[in-house]
């Protein structure tokens, strides 16, 4: 794709309204069409992001491009990374802190947890009657690596039923063919989150 940090830019700021990316929490990255992807830089405010705050890595993670010597990647970069290493299709990858999407991941102490067969997941790829759809849910790690690199493991194990997975008390990762696909899916992910709080305090029947 283009030069995609201005709508990188304008998307964070439209999370950061949401309340998906309070102060710098979450990050974003897309594509270039030479296979180098730009990414937030580390410590950004979301709600104020310029061109100016993507450093552009190579697909391991390298800087080619960045303002100021001192910027740094954003800390989750050998994530985005690691998806766009098992999804060479996927163009952009998101990762949002939402309320609801830390109280979804402590619904369940297993490596998935079952998601409402709702409507909304045939956006995420599932037209199937009646989906069994578990989303993974990751223990959090202050060594973001490790992350990445049981990421891959359970991928090469199963791979995933929807694109995307929850990092526990820390947040929902989405990806897709194109930036739109992935804010189309981050929102899912948030519908469907919030019917499952919701269904929790009313104790509802998927």
């Amino acid at each position: 794709m283009p030069d995609p940090r201005g709508r990188l830019a304008a998307l964070g700021g439209r999370f950061y309204q949401q309340g998906w990316m309070v102060g710098t929490a979450g990050n974003l990255s897309a594509k270039a069409d030479d296979g180098s992807i730009w990414i937030t830089a580390s410590g950004r405010n979301k709600g104020q992001l310029t061109d100016t705050d993507f450093i552009r890595v190579d697909a391991d993670g390298a800087v080619l491009e960045r303002l100021a010597r001192s910027d740094r990647p954003s800390a989750e970069t050998t994530i985005h990374t690691a998806i766009y290493e098992w999804f060479p299709d996927a163009r952009a990858c998101l990762h949002i802190h939402s309320v609801e999407a830390n109280l979804v991941g402590r619904f369940t102490d297993a490596l998935f947890v079952p998601l409402p067969r709702l409507e909304m997941l045939k956006g995420l790829g599932r037209w199937e009657p009646d989906p069994d759809v578990g989303l993974l849910v990751l223990p959090n790690h202050h060594h973001v690596p490790d992350i990445a690199a049981q990421l891959k493991r359970v991928f090469a194990e199963q791979p995933p039923q929807v694109p995307g997975f929850l990092i526990r008390d820390h947040g929902l990762t989405t990806w897709g063919p194109s930036l739109d696909a992935a804010m189309n899916f981050v929102e899912l992910f948030d519908y469907i989150f919030r019917f499952m709080v919701h269904a929790r305090r009313l104790q509802l029947d998927r």
